[in-house]
């Protein structure tokens, strides 16, 4: 290396050696801290239950994440069309849902829903299902996974079930960070998720009780009032007979 110099009569100073060093540590250091996530393309093999008997497809499916904050949104992608239609399907007729299943470092479901097909569908061809999305809210830390499960339709008045037959594999893996607290599956996100609690009184104080309690308090002030009234009455008297 140094004859090249010798040859070329240049010499890289401090400064670049220096800016390359550190080049290579920044970037060793954007590789180690990196959020751990991996994401696959898994074929799931959905046998669908629908009102004119069974049918069945199997369509590539991937699941991303987007975080936002202490959640992250979840979109659900089918490369294929499942189940299909007697009849032609109207633009806004269907109405697609699934769930996808949490495994890992939490257990439980994320709903995640999609806006009804723009274009109508022919009948008895691959009905497209578009985009599912939803909310997961991670309750714990840790590796979590997530994986293709129950599909819905709805169209028409009637409700087809599509369910993975194969056990397929998780399409998406992330490395979590919760508030804390117990684990478990996320609902409306989890879960993913949690809804407040509702009614109780306000906090630092409490409602008014009534009842048995409040009874024994009326019939205690009650008799104290009598008894007042009873000793002033024959004190008066005492004193009325004394003047006498």
């Amino acid at each position: 290396m140094d004859r090249f110099y010798e040859q070329h009569g240049r010499r890289p100073g401090r400064a670049a050696g220096l800016a390359a060093a550190v080049a290579m540590a920044a970037g060793s250091a954007v590789m180690v801290t990196a959020p751990a996530a991996r994401a696959e393309v898994v074929d799931v093999n959905y046998q669908c239950k629908t009102p004119i008997g069974s049918k069945g497809a199997v369509s590539p499916i991937d699941i991303t994440s987007t975080q936002s904050g202490g959640a992250y949104k979840l979109v659900m992608s089918f490369r294929k069309g499942v189940s299909s239609s007697p009849v032609e399907l109207g633009k806004g007729a269907m109405k697609p849902s699934a769930l996808i299943t949490l495994g890992g470092a939490e257990s439980g479901t994320v709903p995640v829903a999609g806006p009804p097909n723009d274009q109508a569908i022919p009948a008895n061809t691959p009905i497209k299902i578009s985009d599912l999305s939803g909310t997961y809210t991670p309750k714990g830390s840790g590796k979590v996974t997530f994986t293709a499960s129950t599909l819905t339709i709805k169209a028409l008045g009637t409700t087809t079930t599509c369910t993975p037959a194969n056990h397929p594999k998780p399409s998406l893996t992330l490395d979590v960070k919760g508030a804390g607290g117990s684990g478990g599956g996320s609902g409306g996100s989890s879960g993913s998720t949690g809804a407040a609690a509702t009614g109780g009184g306000s906090s630092g104080g409490q409602l008014p009780q009534t009842g048995p309690a409040d009874s024994f308090l009326a019939l205690g002030t009650l008799g104290g009032t009598v008894l007042l009234a009873g000793a002033a009455g024959a004190l008066w008297l005492t004193r009325r007979h004394q003047r006498v």
